[in-house]
Parts: structure tokens; C-alpha cells; sequence
């Protein structure tokens, strides 16, 4: 690895970092591109593979800050994400089977489609009390395992964390709270990436010191992030909306460089 591909790496794992430091989700799914066009990492398939041992660490580190704050449903949590990891399993080995191109060129489209969820605002569920109980068990149980298996699935695939997916799916699931379906979600987050990372490392397709270094320049850029997402709490709308658009214009050359180069 040369010096240049280093620092690129820090830099790209600094610029997921303060995304998800400045506008709370979604900054992962620039990774993958990240890692293609930036990094320079020839295939399509081990960058999904780094890319999923660094949105894992990104992931836990969030946890431990919602998990001191009490924001976790764990129950739910850990229901959701243990049917996610089944689905992240499956996904990732349906992900390495499809031509890097081809999958390049989901990927883009995915990409788009996430912009366009971002400029949606998110609504919050009613139920702050939802507690997984034997009460419960059956009402809750049949759609915490059913949409968790569902985005695990597209989340292996695609080596993405799915947090834009596991919150409203958690609030759909459970009508817990926004807050608490985002701190929830972070448990789903950790497990999907470790399990998509475990598949594609099994088959040899996640570039350890790189994914060293973009872990690195992801807790650099969080922190930065967080840092100025307090001194801008009051234009997080307007944020977002330039997130999503970022989102969307990358997903784009995704495409276009799939397709006609």
C-alpha cells in the first residue's frame, strides 16, 4: 500500500465519519464509492467487504453513547437484529455471486433511492413505553423478525449499515419512538456489518489494513462532525437536504461509471 493510498484511505474514512457526525445517518453509503473511485480498491466486491468491518466499528461506537443515555429497547433490538443477521448472511452471499458492475450499478441506483428517503422527514412512533413481554410476544415477534430479516437481507447485499431502513422498520415494528428506533437501530447496524464482513472475509474480499485505516478516519471525522453538528443544531434540516442531494449525485456517477465506462 502506498502512502498515497493511506492517506486517501483516512481521508475517505474521515468524510463517512463526519457525515454521520454532522447529519446523525446515512454517511456509510458513500463507503463503498468512496473506497471504488477515491481509494482506488479494483473490485467492487472487497470494497463492500471493508466497507462493512468499518460501518460495523462506526456503528458500535454510536451504540456505546446511546447505550449510556438509555436509548436502546434492547429487547427489540436484539429480536430485530438477530433476524437481520440471518437475512445480512443470506444477502452478502447473494451480493458475491452477482458481477461487480452489475452490482456497482444497484448500488448506485440504491443510492438514489436513499436520497430521495433523506429529503422525507422522519416520523416518530407513538408507543414510548413498547416493551418486548410475553404479553407483547405475539403481537411484536412475527414483524421484528419479519422486517429484520428483510433489511439484513438488502444490507448484506449491498454492504451497507441499513440504518436509513432499520429505523422506520423498528417504528413500523414496534411504534417505538424516533429516539429510540435510532438507538435501537445501532445494534441491528453492528450486527449486519460483522456479519457481512465475516462472509466476504471468509471468501477473501476485505482489505484488513485498509479497513484499519478508513476505521481510523471515520472516528476522526465523527468526532469533527459531532462537534459542529452542536454548532449547527439549527440548520440540521438544511443539512440533511444537502446530504440527500450529495447522495443522489453520487449515486448517479455510480451509475453512469458502471454502465458506460
Amino acid at each position: 500500500m502506498t502512502l498515497l493510498t493511506a492517506l486517501l484511505a483516512i481521508a475517505s474514512g474521515g468524510a463517512v465519519g463526519f457525515t454521520l457526525g454532522l447529519v446523525g445517518g446515512g454517511g456509510s453509503i458513500l463507503a463503498v464509492p468512496l473506497l471504488v473511485y477515491v481509494v482506488g480498491v479494483p473490485s467492487a466486491h472487497v470494497a463492500i467487504g471493508t466497507s462493512a468491518i468499518a460501518v460495523a466499528a462506526s456503528a458500535a461506537f454510536n451504540l456505546a453513547g446511546h447505550g449510556r443515555a438509555g436509548t436502546v429497547k434492547w429487547p427489540c433490538a436484539l429480536v430485530f437484529a438477530l433476524a437481520g443477521m440471518v437475512g445480512a448472511a443470506a444477502g452478502a452471499q447473494l451480493g458475491k455471486m452477482v458481477d461487480g458492475a452489475r452490482l456497482l450499478t444497484a448500488f448506485g441506483a440504491l443510492m438514489v433511492v436513499i436520497g430521495l428517503l433523506l429529503l422525507r422527514p422522519r416520523k416518530s412512533g407513538a408507543d414510548s413505553g413498547v416493551r418486548l413481554t410475553r404479553a407483547s410476544l405475539p403481537r411484536l415477534l412475527p414483524w421484528l423478525i419479519g422486517v429484520g430479516f428483510l433489511v439484513g437481507l438488502a444490507s448484506g447485499f449491498f454492504g451497507i449499515g441499513g440504518g436509513f431502513l432499520v429505523v422506520p422498520g423498528l417504528i413500523a415494528a414496534t411504534a417505538m419512538p424516533l429516539i429510540n428506533a435510532i438507538g435501537s437501530s445501532l445494534v441491528a447496524v453492528t450486527a449486519f456489518g460483522l456479519t457481512t464482513a465475516a462472509s466476504y472475509a471468509w471468501s477473501g474480499l476485505v482489505d484488513w489494513p485498509l479497513a484499519g485505516l478508513f476505521i481510523l478516519g471515520g472516528a476522526l471525522g465523527g468526532l469533527a462532525g459531532t462537534a459542529l453538528a452542536g454548532k449547527l443544531a439549527g440548520h440540521k434540516h438544511a443539512l440533511t437536504l444537502i446530504f440527500a442531494g450529495v447522495v443522489i449525485a453520487v449515486g448517479l456517477y455510480v451509475i453512469a461509471r458502471s454502465v458506460w465506462l
